[in-house]
């Protein structure tokens, strides 16, 4: 303890960390120090300790469900400690230097159920002017494309080949990419162009307007479809990429191969696309939980009963 009351004073004198850094340094420290203890049953000093026994102390955080971000905070408060002790040779050798932290965790995409998108534009009422259309359109040009949103608000009607029933969408780095599209969706498509044509004679050549013909915004877009998806979930994401998110969960679902969903989206990378196979298995595990008998454990079950299947 004398070594980590020194290394806290130079911590908080000659480095000038503020207080609560140094109070959380101090608490981690002294977490490391109690889990010595226990785990050798006797007081172990810094130079006995090894990157072994720093990786079983992460692990045994890790099994408490000690997040990622925190076990990382951990162990830097412990990699500056032997740092100290090494420039002032209380020890020779660093263990902190052959440890690495756990990877912090991807939150996974949020979206949205195909019930859900089915009650939003099978069922919602959107109203006959061309703002509700428009609203409806961007909505299901979204779920039925996976464009961006940058994408969505830079569509020219130049970009959109009815005949051949694809768009040519511009998306990062100016990268061109087509995406097909069905006959629900040319049809839409058809109806909201004659009747944005119709309410607004004098327009730019951008395919979504606003009411004074000119261009939609990012802000405006997200507005329209946050307002939106209020109507049929309450997830606190309302986001344009929630519908991205949810055109590739959706061809997922319905056998797409994670190639063709790489290019319909315009990934740079596979292993961007693979993070939806991830949300799949999320809900594949959660159908499971909740429909399969045996998939929470009983209490006070016979697991070593004779009478068991295991003893046929």
């Amino acid at each position: 303890m004398l070594l980590t009351d020194s290394f806290l004073e130079y911590l908080k004198y000659e480095r000038n960390y503020s207080d609560k850094t140094v109070v959380s340094y101090g608490t981690d420290l002294r977490e490391f120090d109690e889990f010595l203890r226990k785990e050798c049953q006797r007081e172990v000093s810094p130079q006995e300790v090894d990157a072994s026994l720093i990786r079983e102390w992460m692990m045994s955080l890790m099994e408490k469900d000690v997040k990622a971000t925190s076990v990382n905070r951990k162990l830097s408060a412990l990699r500056s400690f032997y740092k100290f002790l090494l420039k002032r040779n209380m020890v020779t050798v660093d263990p902190t230097r052959k440890v690495t932290g756990p990877k912090k965790k991807k939150p996974l995409p949020v979206f949205l159920k195909e019930s859900e998108m089915d009650r939003l534009l099978d069922e919602v009422d959107f109203g006959d002017s061309f703002e509700g259309c428009r609203d409806h359109m961007i909505l299901q040009m979204f779920y039925e494309t996976g464009m961006r949103r940058a994408e969505l608000i830079g569509l020219d009607d130049k970009d959109v080949d009815f005949s051949g029933k694809v768009i040519k969408v511009t998306g990062k780095r100016n990268k061109q990419r087509l995406i097909p599209f069905g006959d629900e969706l040319k049809e839409a498509m058809l109806a909201y162009i004659n009747k944005r044509n119709e309410a607004l004679p004098v327009r730019s050549e951008a395919f979504f307007v606003k009411k004074d013909g000119n261009r939609l915004y990012p802000g405006k877009v997200g507005q329209i479809v946050s307002e939106h998806l209020s109507k049929v979930v309450t997830a606190k994401k309302k986001s344009p990429h929630v519908l991205r998110h949810t055109f590739a969960t959706t061809m997922l679902n319905h056998h797409a191969g994670l190639g063709a969903i790489k290019e319909l989206l315009g990934h740079e990378s596979l292993a961007t696309t693979e993070i939806y196979t991830h949300t799949t298995f999320e809900e594949l595990k959660q159908v499971y939980n909740q429909a399969h008998p045996r998939a929470e454990e009983k209490k006070g079950g016979n697991y070593g009963s004779k009478n068991s299947s295991d003893s046929l």
